[in-house]
């Protein structure tokens, strides 16, 4: 008999692969006394050889030679892994490899139960048991409720439907549904089915299925290449007894993965080995090049069946493996199935009795036409026969049913052949499903992969011991990988109705997600109103009238031109941290040496004095530092506080903002303050020049490298915007001539009620638990102050819907600020895949799925595509102000910005171009980001002022 040469083996790696389960001794110590008994000759038998029967020495070597085809080494278990795992990501990322025939086909399940669906379901099994189909009535009752098993019926498809035409197959499925559903109290009208088809498809949807090739014993014309959801949906109509919506079209693997009760964590592995075998397993979307889709995960079903790359299957498949596939439906085909399935390992064990029994080695050399008939071993038979404590007591009866005559060391070497070909297939299985845990633990970037597989098929029920060898190789093979193995309650029933029912779930959680996200989804007449009404309230501040927006001049009356030149210091106040800065513009640039120093909380909020006093301490300090004690350098003061100018250098309060509330100190000019805390210390003199809002400060620093920037924008904490207006439109300051910088404070935009109609109840509870309620509308909608408490109140609603987190709110999320708004740069960050999101949100005590990474995403993406679009409405608003000032067709201009949320969120800065683009179809804008606009800005401010007094001296 051929002979494939196989690698030597040291005698503790022997041992180690060729343990038999269930309390087997080695088989290969065991050799030498097999095969001399019982090799007795039967005269007149039928089946029966007389001549060229072996000696007892030579059975010995014959079993050996038949048997050791069955053993695989680690290496090869190892090269079979790797390369199914090669042929996994070729086929993932859409390459296609004949050698391989891998298919990695997507389900579009896109989410794992997590416990709380509910309903009724139908569930069509067809292909998972063979020549059988199962109609199931299976009700879900959620977490708390008492579980209620499903009702099952059991149809037999005659072998004339299995091989017969394709509607005949489908129209014999829909009497069988009919005639199940006869006998249950149910509505004829709006029942909700699961199908599952256990052949290799294409899906291109949940409910769209088009089958690849039929295996299992099934041949029926007509069928491949199409969708066999829509063959059922014809053949139900065609029965007309029952109004049925086939929701979902489910692989067996699938549904065995998703029919796993719900443990410490969701289940993200299906295994089937049955009459064939499969896995599944859930995969990065991104990862998976036919769906074009860069968010969550989808089952990907690996039908690892078809795998055949003969470079590594050629030296474990046996001459029992040829004969086999010969004589198959599909020869060639499903090559790894044929050494695994169930369907084929009954078949394997009988070619293996019927060559040792024709070689003399076994029934005293008699075979007989049972033997030799196709089909005549079961993997029931083989269950039965390979059981080491009852197993010899069946290998009688089974065999005697077969026409054979059974010797007391046949009954033994029986049961080791149907180990053999059993502990083969287990490996095999383990090295494929090694293969699924790698690429699991590579996509996630997981150290230690923690992971549950679902098992189902009836090897596993019935051959306990397949688990057991399965587990064993896993350990070997992925010692990095931490597997727990549970049985799947009911794959292709309670598992298809579970994702009939997950889609179910999803469907109706998607609806409460948009209707929640809906006010956050502004369109063109919302934003061009919103354009429009900031437009106004801009000309009505400007004359003076009664207006949301103040419209303060800053008496900063000129950009730079570049021919400023001077040291000056600048101050920074407009946070919890303080800045000193010295800024030296030479013919060469513009140098900055600064340092910043904390405003405690407490001079924050006590007195005016007390925080003056502390501001001149800092600059003094610097002084020293800096070796400029004693010096009377122009000082600029950035002060980001919103301020009534009434020239330069006074700046009247007008109101505290950013945790601010220093006593006596609204309603002051606050550099009069500051000259009096310079006062207070005697020896120090400062030329307090300008104050300086830090949106202005941004404008001129940008305005240093590009002269046409005229806009300033403030996109951080808060929000602010300033721009370079017409004198002559600007009633509160005399002079019809030249232009003057204007301080918008837009932040207040709206606190009249003109945005009213785009609020919605999450920013009225924001705005109700600020410390100024009723005020700063506009910034309470754009700022990263709160954009982080809008996205918290939103998922606090969807937690209470039960959209999120399985209904279940944490005491973290109910804490004011915790949601921070960097949470919402860092979730639609590109560059993070949603593992990295489900971090972040658990580091907030938040336990959740995929699906809630997804759900979080979306609801960031809404707060901050709306702030975003609103901020470009009031850019448009102003930019377009500019072009009809100066009467331009087209304007070209620059809009100087700075702010954290601008700068550091990934998608914000090109939704507010974009808008821009869309509201000012007429102004070409562009953004530049400002290096250091609150203090640069403040020292060009100053100098810009220097140098303009220079001019007006001369």
């Amino acid at each position: 008999m051929p002979h494939t040469e196989r690698e030597e083996l040291t005698p503790e790696e022997s041992d180690q692969l060729l343990l038999l389960p269930g309390g087997y001794p080695p088989l290969w110590n065991h050799m030498d006394s097999i095969g001399s008994v019982g090799l007795r000759q039967r005269e007149g038998a039928p089946g029966c050889s007389q001549e060229g029967l072996p000696c007892p020495s030579d059975s010995s070597e014959l079993v050996l030679e038949c048997l050791q085809q069955f053993k695989v080494t680690k290496t090869q278990l190892r090269q079979i892994q790797a390369s199914l795992l090669g042929s996994m990501e070729q086929a993932l990322g859409g390459q296609t490899s004949p050698a391989s025939a891998v298919r990695m086909l997507p389900t579009y399940v896109g989410s794992t139960p997590h416990g709380t669906e509910q309903g009724d379901f139908v569930v069509l099994e067809l292909g998972a048991t063979g020549a059988s189909l199962r109609v199931l009535w299976v009700t879900l009752v959620g977490i708390e409720g008492h579980r209620m098993e499903p009702r099952s019926q059991e149809f037999v498809i005659p072998p004339e439907v299995m091989l017969g035409p394709g509607q005949q197959l489908f129209d014999f499925a829909a009497h069988c549904l009919s005639e199940f559903l006869d006998a249950l109290p149910v509505d004829k009208e709006g029942l909700q089915l699961g199908f599952s088809f256990s052949f290799p498809c294409h899906q291109t949807g949940l409910d769209r299925s088009t089958l690849i090739s039929w295996t299992k014993g099934f041949r029926c014309s007509g069928v491949e290449g199409h969708d066999v959801v829509q063959l059922l949906r014809d053949a139900i109509k065609r029965q007309g007894a029952y109004s049925i919506d086939v929701v979902a079209v489910v692989n067996d693997t699938v549904g065995t993965m998703m029919g796993c009760e719900p443990g410490v964590g969701p289940c993200e592995v299906g295994l089937v080995v049955d009459t064939g075998t499969n896995a599944c397993y859930m995969e990065e979307a991104r990862h998976v090049a036919v769906l074009d889709e860069d968010r969550g995960r989808v089952c990907v079903s690996v039908e690892w069946g078809s795998f055949s790359d003969d470079g590594v299957l050629g030296p474990v498949l046996t001459t029992f493996d040829h004969a086999l596939d010969r004589e198959s439906l599909n020869p060639g085909a499903q090559r790894f199935e044929k050494m695994i399935g169930g369907l084929y390992l009954g078949e394997l064990v009988r070619l293996v009795l019927a060559h040792l029994a024709q070689r003399g080695v076994l029934f005293g050399g008699c075979t007989s036409p049972a033997l030799l008939s196709h089909g005549s071993i079961l993997l029931e038979h083989v269950a039965e026969m390979k059981d080491p404590l009852a197993g010899a007591a069946r290998v009688h009866a089974i065999l005697r049913d077969l026409g054979l005559s059974v010797g007391a060391s046949d009954a033994e070497l029986v049961q080791y052949v149907c180990a053999a070909v059993f502990t083969r297939a287990a490996r095999l299985c383990a090295a494929a499903l090694a293969a699924v845990l790698a690429r699991l633990q590579h996509s996630r970037e997981q150290q230690v992969l923690q992971i549950a597989v679902a098992t189902g098929g009836r090897v596993f029920e019935r051959h306990p011991s397949f688990l057991s060898i399965l587990q064993e190789t896993v350990m070997l093979l992925a010692p990095e990988c931490d597997v727990s193995f549970i049985p799947s309650v009911d794959g292709g029933g309670q598992g298809v109705a579970m994702v009939t029912a997950v889609a179910a779930r999803l469907a109706a959680h998607r609806r409460l997600l948009e209707e929640t996200l809906a006010p956050f989804r502004l369109d063109h007449e919302q934003l061009a109103a919103v354009r429009a009404q900031m437009r106004e309230a801009m000309v009505k501040g400007l004359r003076g009238e009664a207006s949301s927006l103040r419209m303060l001049p800053t008496y900063v009356r000129a950009t730079p031109d570049g021919t400023e030149r001077g040291d000056f210091l600048a101050l920074d106040l407009g946070g919890t941290n303080f800045r000193v800065l010295l800024v030296r513009v030479t013919a060469g640039g513009v140098k900055i040496t600064s340092q910043v120093y904390s405003i405690p909380e407490y001079v924050a909020q006590g007195s005016g004095q007390q925080l003056f006093d502390h501001i001149v301490d800092c600059i003094v300090d610097f002084q020293q530092k800096q070796g400029l004690s004693g010096q009377s350098l122009p000082l600029g003061f950035t002060f980001s506080f919103p301020c009534r100018q009434l020239g330069l250098d006074q700046g009247i309060l007008l109101n505290w903002t950013k945790g601010f509330n220093a006593s006596d100190c609204e309603g002051q000019d606050v550099v009069c303050l500051l000259r009096e805390a310079i006062g207070r210390r005697q020896a120090v003199e400062l030329n307090v020049v300008a104050i300086v809002n830090d949106t202005v400060g941004t404008m001129m620093s940008c305005g240093y490298e590009d002269p046409r920037c005229e806009v300033g924008l403030i996109v951080g904490t808060g929000t602010n915007a300033c721009y370079m207006e017409e004198l002559q439109n600007v009633a509160a300051v005399p002079g019809d001539s030249g232009h003057m910088c204007i301080n918008m404070e837009w932040g207040a935009f709206g606190d009249d009620g003109s945005l009213d109609l785009l609020r919605t109840c999450f920013d009225a509870n924001v705005d109700q638990a600020s410390i100024n309620p009723g005020k700063q509308s506009f910034e309470k909608m754009i700022s990263g102050m709160y954009l982080g408490e809008i996205v918290r109140h939103i998922l606090l609603h969807l937690t209470s819907l039960g959209v999120l987190f399985r209904g279940q709110p944490t005491q973290r999320l109910q804490t004011r600020d915790i949601f921070k708004t960097k949470f919402l740069s860092e979730i639609e960050s590109d560059s993070l895949a949603l593992r990295q999101v489900r971090a972040i949100l658990e580091d907030l005590g938040l336990s959740l799925t995929s699906d809630d990474a997804l759900m979080v995403l979306e609801v960031c993406q809404a707060v901050s595509q709306r702030a975003a679009q609103l901020c470009g409405a009031g850019v448009a608003a102003v930019v377009e102000k500019i072009r009809e000032n100066r009467g331009l067709e087209e304007l070209t201009v620059s809009v100087g910005v700075d702010g954290t949320l601008y700068k550091l969120h990934p998608h914000f800065s090109s939704l507010v171009a974009a808008t821009v683009r869309e509201l000012a179809p007429r102004c070409v804008v562009t953004f530049l980001q400002s290096e250091d606009g609150s203090g640069k800005g403040a020292a060009l401010v100053t100098a810009v002022a220097c140098r303009l007094a220079q001019m007006a001296h001369v």
